[in-house]
């Protein structure tokens, strides 16, 4: 499954589409979006380096 961001919590600071190797996010209007769900590879590497807590795996 796709990572889901919680838009509350997430500031746009973009360190998941930095680390991303999949390039699964987009950053729209401040806001991460998984805008390629089915390219993600489930490494937790953008879990890891959201310094705001707000990307999850269900």
């Amino acid at each position: 499954m796709p990572p889901v961001v919680d838009t509350n919590k997430c500031k746009g600071a973009g360190a998941c589409a930095e680390v991303c190797p999949a390039n699964v996010f987009d950053l729209v209007d401040g806001k991460a979006v998984v805008a390629r769900p089915q390219d993600c590879a489930e490494c937790r590497a953008c879990e890891a380096a959201c310094p705001n807590g707000a990307i999850s795996f269900p």
